[in-house]
């Protein structure tokens, strides 16, 4: 074997691919720890919601104090990565540079792991060449790399979820390994755990995997009807925590009123460069210290129906403007790329309208190619950000499903120079031994 061949093999390997995605990461994350000061890092990343509730769990005091203030029980966030957080906070203390790092080479760690699933379903829905042009094009991907570094947050988790939750969702369409449906049931528990905004897709995918399966493996309906349950249940105790502590049914987390009237509400600036919000966290902290979680979502929850109910028309044109920021990354696009000096800013405004276009051009070479996959390939990019459109938006709400954008985009480059097979994807058992 020439040197030539071992080292294409080399860089085909996925476990290369994601040690790669792994290093680029890391480099970024060593760039701009050198730029900026120690004690800035060791605050200010764990300056939220998710830093606050991980600190009261460090401290002993159970899942609370949302603003680091003694404000009682929250079910504001879903319990996963919180706890996770704590447990770093415990091993290498609270707000201390340590504890970033530790929290960023994790988030670097999960982001690389994407590589496997997104490598998987590629594989899985066309061939080869186009798993390995995916996965590179993971490693580099700008978002993939800023993200682990920028935000001390579930959004790395989220993303490596989802991307297994597709990836598994097709495995157990063409199975009648219960095991199979069971690990399918316990990731979902997760997610929904961890982020519950990705179960929008969860009954879709759900039937969509139960209906397949059952015409081609014969799989009894009480199969994916017992897995759905197990769903449930395992989110049951959760729920059961939060009926007990705020006297109301809570399934996963509470802060939707909030999140709702953040994005419409009487203090909006119609004319605040991307539509800024006048409002001050401390003031926002001291009303719901005042009167207490289930008061102030109350308030927030009546105020946001209020402006929708009396501003239709701006409701919509916000909506509008959510929706070309959760494509594009900014309302003006075109403006933006023209004026800006930041050749960071513009390399994302680009890959943002090409992952665009080029999803939408995947999915319809999907369905029109009559792969089997088209659906719940496409499902979860049309649905996920549906909450962020009628609350608030940005890039980093909508990073979870990048990796499918990432490969359907390749998926349309790659039918645009050749012809891709017709219904003929990759079988289960030759692509599982190829991972």
């Amino acid at each position: 074997m020439t040197r030539l061949a071992r080292i294409l093999i080399l860089f085909s390997s996925v476990w290369f691919i994601a040690s790669a995605a792994l290093l680029t990461r890391s480099a970024f994350l060593f760039d701009q720890q050198r730029k900026i000061p120690h004690q800035v890092l060791a605050s200010v990343p764990f300056e939220n919601e998710a830093g606050n509730i991980a600190f009261s769990l460090a401290q002993g005091h159970g899942f609370s104090n949302l603003f680091r203030r003694d404000t009682g029980a929250t079910a504001w966030l879903a319990p996963v990565y919180p706890f996770l957080l704590s447990l770093i906070f415990r091993a290498y203390g609270s707000f201390t540079l340590r504890a970033f790092l530790a929290a960023a080479i994790l988030n670097a760690l999960l982001s690389s792991a994407v590589t496997f699933p997104l490598y998987g379903i590629a594989r899985r829905i066309a061939n080869r060449n186009v798993a390995i042009a995916t996965a590179w094009l993971w490693v580099f991907h700008p978002a993939g790399i800023l993200m682990p570094f920028e935000w001390i947050w579930d959004t790395s988790l989220s993303v490596l979820l989802a991307t297994t939750l597709v990836w598994l969702t097709l495995l157990i369409a063409d199975s009648s390994n219960k095991k199979l449906w069971l690990a399918y049931a316990v990731l979902w528990a997760l997610a929904l755990l961890t982020n519950p905004a990705l179960g929008i897709a969860l009954p879709f995918l759900l039937l969509w995997a139960a209906i397949h399966s059952n015409h081609s493996t014969k799989l009894p309906w009480r199969v994916p009807i017992r897995t759905f349950a197990l769903i449930l249940l395992c989110c049951l105790p959760w729920t059961v925590r939060n009926y007990s502590a705020f006297h109301r049914l809570i399934p996963l987390r509470s802060s939707f009123p909030f999140e709702l009237w953040i994005g419409n509400n009487n203090i909006f600036d119609e004319h605040a460069v991307g539509g800024i919000q006048r409002i001050t966290r401390f003031e926002e902290t001291r009303k719901y210290a005042q009167s207490g979680e289930n008061a102030y979502l109350d308030e927030k929850w009546a105020l946001a129906r209020s402006f929708i109910q009396q501003k239709p028309a701006l409701f919509l044109r916000l909506t509008g403007r959510k929706i070309i920021v959760t494509w594009a990354g900014t309302e003006h696009p075109l403006t933006e790329f023209l004026r800006t000096e930041s050749f960071l800013v513009r390399i994302v405004i680009l890959c943002n309208l090409l992952l665009t276009l080029g999803t939408i051009a995947g999915v319809l070479l999907l369905a029109r190619s009559k792969n089997p996959f088209a659906y719940p390939l496409a499902i979860f990019p049309a649905l996920y950000p549906f909450i962020y459109y009628v609350t608030h938006t940005s890039l980093r709400y909508r990073h979870p499903i990048d990796p499918l954008l990432l490969l359907l985009t390749v998926f349309a480059v790659a039918a645009g120079f050749s012809k891709l097979p017709r219904n003929t994807p990759t079988p289960p058992a030759t692509s599982r031994a190829k991972l």
